[in-house]
């Protein structure tokens, strides 16, 4: 009988993976539970307000999303029906709907993206296993688990792509075992996971026409995706929002128009229109690129540059990156970086299954140099400050908050949080506004207005805002000295103007209520706080 997982290969990928999964759970949740500031801290409370509204039939609605869309833009209040389809497609996370009913909350969230992840790889394995024999198979899973394109997004807070890679690894497992029924259902539901998605299908796609492994099944799933991406970006999304049109394609592809709104088929005319835009953005910034670039290929020990099969496979998704104006994009710590993986892994092992004969010692050692160079790299870039319990934001000038005090902190936004109601209509800053996203009127800060279900725009009933992390890191970064001087600007004003009322301060953190007196020793305290903001 034949074993589908040898047990040294696979033991020694179980035990890295279930390494990996508490090392990622660890970190990720005591940087949420210590309201610890990090990129994009925003995305996981709208995620998981998507998520409880629709675990109570209000599919894809989300009061956060609204304050980024292009209505708030023009000057209307957060709505708490609108839905998020019109900025990113994505049933898929319907799939994980009965996963987020067993925990109803971000952290939840975060576990499933990490579960996810290292599911991801141990498909992978089995992946690699058609091909090749345990060793090699297991030297290209723990690369997986230690890949800085992998680590850094799983360390993130929750977004959409992290399904991809166990779609596409499954749907490369499928196509290899002639598992049609399987290879169309992840396909399609790697369409389903975001607007985009299809782009990484489409190379796919065609690396199974030019490879001529399977033409016929190249061919569909090509013309499958281009028809999938232009019918849900120019019918679908419009029918929930303009912010396709008016907001993303202008933020991300805005070099090569010149409207304030287009379509994603206006953007692609306009990218073959000018092919000197277009070579000027896939090597602008030239350093940056390399290094982006280098970073993905490490932990596979370079194989990827010397595999065809690997360029065509990540060429599509790659070009997109490198067009996108967004300058988080060549950071292997943004989720961007995760849709490359499946079709460097999947091209990485055709190119063994070609060179089976180079897998010497020499060649082993130097992989194992790259794979813990790429771990190195990875811990001590702090990925989306998951580390920062452990590691320093700033070594010159210091900027460390130890654990104590992150502890100390976390409890003072709690005990003032336990005095906002369930109910209660709430704006909060960034790194706060997951903690408070199960419920149905929730922005974010400094936005204080919402329309609710009566369709009558309020002032929010409660304001609660962290100055402290904001005066930590003001010291290193000029952005977040900006960020501390309009908080005190904006809660001067409102308090002077009796818009809201300080009914607690504690360790940086105001607790601030609609029209209420403020609390004479809050009011101290804040003053306090005051005197010890630097002025820029």
């Amino acid at each position: 009988m034949t074993i589908p997982f040898p047990l040294k290969g696979f033991r020694l990928v179980a035990v890295v993976a279930i390494v990996f999964w508490v090392f990622c759970c660890v970190f990720a949740l005591q940087r949420y539970f210590n309201f610890y500031p990090t990129y994009v801290a925003f995305d996981q409370g709208i995620f998981n307000q998507v998520f409880w509204n629709n675990l109570h039939g209000r599919w894809f609605e989300s009061s956060l999303s609204s304050t980024e869309s292009i209505n708030v833009m023009d000057g209307d209040a957060p709505d708490v029906v609108y839905r998020r389809l019109g900025q990113h497609f994505t049933p898929a996370l319907l799939v994980w709907l009965p996963f987020y009913a067993l925990f109803q909350s971000p952290a939840g969230l975060s576990i499933l993206q990490i579960t996810l992840t290292t599911a991801a790889g141990l498909v992978l394995y089995a992946l690699a296993r058609h091909y090749h024999p345990p060793l090699l198979s297991a030297f290209i899973a723990i690369s997986f688990y230690c890949a800085n394109a992998v680590l850094g997004p799983t360390l993130a807070n929750f977004h959409d792509i992290s399904q991809l890679p166990l779609y596409l690894f499954g749907a490369f497992w499928a196509l290899e075992k002639r598992k049609w029924w399987l290879f169309w259902s992840l396909a399609g539901l790697t369409l389903l996971v975001r607007e985009d998605a299809g782009i990484g299908l489409f190379g796919i796609g065609m690396y199974l026409v030019l490879s001529r492994r399977q033409p016929v099944v190249g061919a569909v799933l090509g013309v499958l995706s281009v028809g999938y991406i232009v019918f849900v970006t120019n019918v679908m999304m419009p029918l929930f929002s303009e912010d396709i049109s008016r907001r993303f394609m202008v933020e991300q592809f805005g070099q090569f128009i010149d409207d304030q709104e287009a379509s994603t088929l206006e953007v692609l005319w306009a990218i073959v229109r000018q092919p000197h835009i277009f070579l000027r953005e896939l090597f602008s910034p030239l350093d940056r690129t390399i290094s982006y670039l280098l970073g993905q290929w490490l932990p596979l020990a370079f194989v990827p540059v010397l595999s065809p099969a690997t360029w065509l496979l990540t060429a599509f998704p790659l070009l997109k990156i490198l067009m996108q104006k967004d300058p988080d994009a060549l950071s292997l710590h943004v989720r961007y970086a995760l849709s490359l993986v499946p079709g460097l892994f999947y091209g990485s092992i055709l190119w063994w299954a070609q060179h089976p004969l180079q897998f010497q010692p020499r060649i082993q050692n130097f992989w194992k140099v790259c794979i813990g160079l790429a771990l190195v790299l990875t811990i001590a870039s702090n990925p989306n400050r998951a580390l920062s319990i452990v590691i320093p934001d700033s070594i010159q000038p210091w900027v460390y908050a130890s654990p104590a005090q992150q502890v100390q902190h976390a409890q003072a936004i709690r005990t003032l949080m336990k005095e906002i109601p369930p109910d209660a209509s709430v704006s909060a800053t960034s790194f706060i506004v997951a903690h408070l996203s199960n419920r149905r009127s929730v922005v974010r800060y400094p936005e204080i207005r919402i329309r609710e279900d009566d369709r009558q725009v309020r002032q929010v009933e409660f304001l609660i805002i962290d100055l402290w992390y904001p005066r930590l890191f003001g010291a290193v970064f000029d952005d977040e000295q900006r960020t501390l001087e309009g908080m005190e600007r904006r809660m001067t004003m409102w308090l002077t103007k009796g818009n809201f009322g300080l009914v607690g301060f504690q360790d940086g953190v105001a607790l601030m209520r609609s029209r209420t007196p403020s609390n004479p020793t809050a009011l101290q305290a804040w003053e306090a706080f005051r005197q010890t903001i630097p002025k820029g």
